[in-house]
């Protein structure tokens, strides 16, 4: 088994709302279908800003853990994500795949590759034309490590950077895995870093 963790807990400043409000909850829900659809289960979804409004948007399918320390940036989610993974998750478990509510063009194809490769011990996640992206792959025997070292907006860049045993998994011929920042922003316009950002 593998759960998806769907980080959707920012403000969205520069796009001047949350994403996960974006368009009535419609990036919400894709990015939970594309986890669920994609071999995913369970499914848990982050939330922070405005999360009484996100909270009755998020599909059925899935379930929330808030993070009350979500404006100090990716990191706090991602902690709070695997957290509750770590209490909650059941022993089949082998792996979360961690996924961003603003990559409207990452799709099931891109879910599967990297599922491919779960267990316990992998570190994997998405490359897009050279540049690493999302979702990304963490292997179950990581997951605490991980919430201690995750800070700030950087995410779990630090600790991915440490790792000798990271998978790169070209993902470039089936998304852009573009995040959309700005609503005048289209997926062509810039890179995507995100989790380790």
């Amino acid at each position: 088994m593998i759960a998806g963790l769907l980080l959707a807990a920012g403000a969205g400043r520069r796009y001047g709302m949350p994403k996960a409000l974006v368009d009535g909850g419609a990036w919400l829900r894709r990015a939970v279908a594309t986890l669920t659809d994609g071999g995913c289960d369970p499914v848990l979804v982050v939330v922070g800003a405005q999360a009484d409004r996100v909270v009755p948007l998020v599909p059925k399918t899935a379930s929330t853990v808030l993070a009350a320390d979500w404006a100090e940036g990716m990191g706090a989610s991602l902690r709070a994500g695997l957290a509750e993974l770590v209490r909650s998750a059941p022993p089949q478990v082998q792996a979360a795949l961690v996924h961003l509510v603003d990559l409207p063009d990452v799709d099931t194809s891109v879910v599967r590759r990297l599922i491919a490769l779960a267990d316990p011990t992998v570190v994997a996640r998405a490359g897009f034309t050279s540049q690493p992206g999302h979702p990304v792959l963490l292997g179950r025997q990581h997951w605490a490590d991980i919430v201690v070292s995750a800070q700030g907006d950087r995410g779990a860049r630090d600790w991915l950077a440490g790792r000798c045993d990271l998978i790169v998994v070209d993902c470039s011929d089936l998304a852009s895995g573009i995040d959309v920042d700005r609503p005048d922003q289209s997926p062509s316009q810039s890179p995507t870093q995100s989790l380790s950002e």
